[in-house]
C-alpha cells in the first residue's frame, strides 16, 4: 500500500458562520494542495471536512497518517469516543446527542478503506504544513464571503 501524509485544517469566522477548510496530500516527491467553504457552519465541522475531504482523494487504499491540530478529531479517533459514541447509539458520556454525526460516519467509512495513523499537531506553531493548511481555509473564507 502507498505511504501517504496529509495535513489539514478547518477555519471559522464566527461559530458558527463562514468556514474554509485546507489540506495538503503528500506521496513520495508529489505534494497537492486543495480546499473548500462552506457558507454557515463550525469549525468542528471544518476540521472534520478537510480530513474527510483529503481521504476521498485518494484513488485506492493507502496506509495514511493524517496530521491535524483539532483535539476533537484526534481524540476522537485514538482515544476511542468514537467507537464509544457507537456503542451507546451515538450518545456521549454525559448522554448527550454526538455533534456532527453525518460527518462521523464518513470518517468511519474512510477508515475500512484506509490505515490511518491520526496524529495531534500544535496549531498555530512552528509546523509549515499546519500553518499552509490554516492559510489554505483562511484564504476560503476571505473569497467567499
Amino acid at each position: 500500500m502507498k505511504q501517504i501524509t496529509i495535513y489539514t485544517d478547518g477555519a471559522c469566522s464566527g461559530n458558527p458562520g463562514p468556514g474554509g477548510w485546507g489540506a495538503i496530500l503528500m506521496y513520495e516527491q508529489h505534494q497537492k494542495e486543495v480546499s473548500g467553504f462552506e457558507r454557515q457552519t463550525t469549525n468542528n465541522r471544518m476540521e472534520l471536512t478537510a480530513a474527510i475531504q483529503a481521504l476521498k482523494m485518494l484513488k485506492e487504499p493507502c496506509n495514511v497518517v493524517l496530521h491535524s491540530d483539532s483535539a476533537y478529531l484526534v481524540n476522537a479517533l485514538n482515544n476511542g469516543w468514537l467507537v464509544n459514541w457507537q456503542k451507546n447509539n451515538w450518545k456521549t458520556s454525559t448522554k448527550k446527542t454526538v455533534e456532527n454525526q453525518d460527518l462521523w460516519q464518513e470518517i468511519i467509512s474512510q477508515c475500512r478503506v484506509h490505515d490511518i495513523n491520526w496524529k495531534k499537531v500544535k496549531g498555530h506553531a512552528d509546523n509549515p504544513y499546519n500553518n499552509r493548511c490554516d492559510e489554505l481555509a483562511r484564504m476560503e473564507i476571505q473569497k467567499n464571503v
